[in-house]
Parts: C-alpha cells; sequence; structure tokens
C-alpha cells in the first residue's frame, strides 16, 4: 500500500515553469516587434489614463456615461498590465520563463479584466437605453449609490467566475514535456492542453464561464440595442433620431472591438487547431492588446466633453 501511495505522489507532475513564446516565425525580429507593441502599449495606459484624470478633474463630466467609461478605462488599463510585463519580457529581452503560480495568477487576471470589460460594455448599453428611452428619469434611475452597485456587481461576478480556475488546473497531472506556450501570455486554453490528465471538467467550466458572462452579455447588447432603434424610430424629428443614435456610435464601436475578436479567439481555439500558430498568436494579441488602444481613441474622437477635457489637462501639464 505504501509503494503504491509513494508511485502515485512521484507520477503526479506539475511544471515549477512554463515557456513563452512571441509570434512564431518571427523569434529573429522579436526586436523590431517590440516597438509597435511598445507603442500600442504606451498609447493604452497614457490614453486611458487621461480619460480617468480628466473624468475625475472635471465636474461637468460627473454623469452615469463618464463613471462607466471610467470603470472600462480602469478594466482597459488593468487588462494591459496583465500582457504587458511578458509579453515586452519575451521581445525585448527574450526572457520566455514563467513560474507555474505565476502563470495561473496571470491567467486569473487576463480572463477576469476580459469578463470585466465585457460587463461594462452592458452596463453602458443600459446607460444608453435608459438616456434615450426615459431622459427625464436618467438622473433618477442611474444615482451614484446604482453606479457603485453595478461597478461591484461587475467585480465580484469576473471573480466568482474565475476564481475555481486556477484550482481546476492545480489538480491536472501535467506533461514533463509540454511545457512550451502559444503565446507571451498564460491563456487557459492554452494552459489546459499542456495536461496529461483528462481535461472534460476544465473545457466544461471553462465553456459555463464564456457562456454565463461573454456570451450573456452579448446577447443582451443586443437587446438593448434593439429597444433603443424601437425608441428612436418613434421619434418625430429626422434630427432627433440621428442625435440620439450619435449618442451611442462611441459605445457601438467599443462594443465592437472587444466582441469580435472575441469570437474570433474562441473559434479559433475549438475549430483552428489546423491553422499556423503565427495565426493563433496574432488573434489573441488583436483580443488583448488592440481594444484598450483603441478605446481612448475612439472616446476622444468622437466625445467633445471628453477630448476637452483630455486637451485642458495637457495644457495645463504642459504650462506647470
Amino acid at each position: 500500500m505504501l509503494h503504491s501511495q509513494t508511485y502515485v505522489n512521484i507520477s503526479f507532475f506539475q511544471p515549477h515553469a512554463f515557456l513563452m513564446i512571441g509570434i512564431p516565425g518571427l523569434e529573429a525580429v522579436h526586436g523590431w516587434i517590440s516597438i509597435p507593441f511598445s507603442f500600442m502599449y504606451t498609447v493604452a495606459l497614457t490614453g486611458n489614463c487621461l480619460i480617468l484624470l480628466a473624468v475625475r478633474k472635471t465636474p461637468s463630466l460627473h454623469q452615469p456615461m463618464y463613471y462607466f467609461l471610467s470603470m472600462l478605462a480602469l478594466t482597459d488599463v488593468g487588462l494591459t498590465l496583465s500582457t504587458m510585463p511578458t509579453t515586452l519580457a519575451v521581445l525585448w529581452f527574450d526572457y520566455r520563463l514563467i513560474g507555474f503560480n505565476a502563470c495561473l495568477v496571470q491567467m486569473f487576471f487576463l480572463h477576469s479584466f476580459s469578463v470585466v470589460e465585457s460587463s461594462v460594455l452592458l452596463a453602458m448599453s443600459f446607460d444608453r437605453f435608459v438616456a434615450i428611452s426615459n431622459p427625464l428619469r436618467y438622473a433618477a434611475v442611474l444615482t451614484n449609490n446604482v453606479i457603485i452597485r453595478i461597478g461591484l456587481a461587475i467585480v465580484a461576478r469576473a471573480t466568482v467566475s474565475l476564481f475555481p480556475v486556477p484550482f481546476l488546473l492545480k489538480r491536472l497531472n501535467f506533461c514533463p514535456g509540454k511545457i512550451l506556450l502559444s503565446h507571451s501570455f498564460c491563456f487557459h486554453a492554452d494552459v489546459m492542453k499542456r495536461a496529461c490528465a483528462d481535461i472534460t471538467v476544465n473545457i466544461l467550466y471553462g465553456l459555463y464561464v464564456v457562456l454565463s458572462t461573454v456570451g450573456v452579455d452579448s446577447l443582451l447588447i443586443v437587446l438593448s440595442y434593439t429597444l433603443i432603434l424601437h425608441t428612436v424610430i418613434g421619434l418625430a424629428s429626422p434630427r432627433e433620431r440621428v442625435r440620439a443614435l450619435n449618442t451611442c456610435v462611441s459605445h457601438i464601436l467599443a462594443v465592437l472591438i472587444f466582441y469580435i475578436p472575441v469570437i474570433g479567439v474562441s473559434m479559433i481555439h475549438r475549430f483552428g487547431r489546423h491553422l499556423p500558430h503565427m495565426v493563433h498568436a496574432l488573434i489573441a494579441y488583436v483580443y488583448l492588446v488592440v481594444p484598450p488602444v483603441l478605446n481612448p481613441i475612439i472616446y476622444s474622437v468622437k466625445s467633445k466633453p471628453i477630448r476637452e477635457a483630455m486637451l485642458r489637462l495637457l495644457r495645463e501639464k504642459r504650462q506647470g
């Protein structure tokens, strides 16, 4: 019996570290590739931090719509910081190792911020629905207390949904020779495929998390805009219709640049195994890097109050 127990303990293996890769096939030019990546990370952090400061320091922006925009900006900062250290370490210094537990921590935060972003986009669609369908009660419905509760519910939802994932991975027996990941960060679908064990539970729970968060959110966003269109069509003046829809353009673009890559990543991981590894890597980078870069650009271009507040901050910094 003792001999059998000893055998079980020896046969169970978890790697001390995983080996990450940058963009497969382009390792020789990682130094050059790091330049646009560094630029995108800089734009993402600078743009989103500027939005946060602009909303905080401008009393006229202390409104529900801009509070939700701040939540989106803060989420994008978190998402950027989740992948930036390991990605730049691989591209700049060819440092490819990440500890097993560190990998699980990065994976938790990476996917948690993705769920938070999806939830914030849903909250923003609700904000637009209330503003357009019932403008007179807008301030009464979306009070500061309600917004705080929505924010706490979003964080709690992401935490509860993703909390079991690292522990479901830690119970698995991994293959000693399968420590090479497909990205410069830790994806759940990527990590679990390195196990030499039955991963059915991991697959099913991962699918449940995706469907119950991003899947449900996307359906509710579509429902919100269906109701918004119904309300807009009922407006008497064509000018009022255009004005109402124009307030939604930024949010619609933010939804598209988030959900299209999410769908692409999900489809490729499930049905695109025959595709080159470079395609997998590029889609993953688009999913994680591009939305935090484009969101502040979209809102600074389409929203005049945000643009003016950001420019005012920059002028004050130059003068100071």
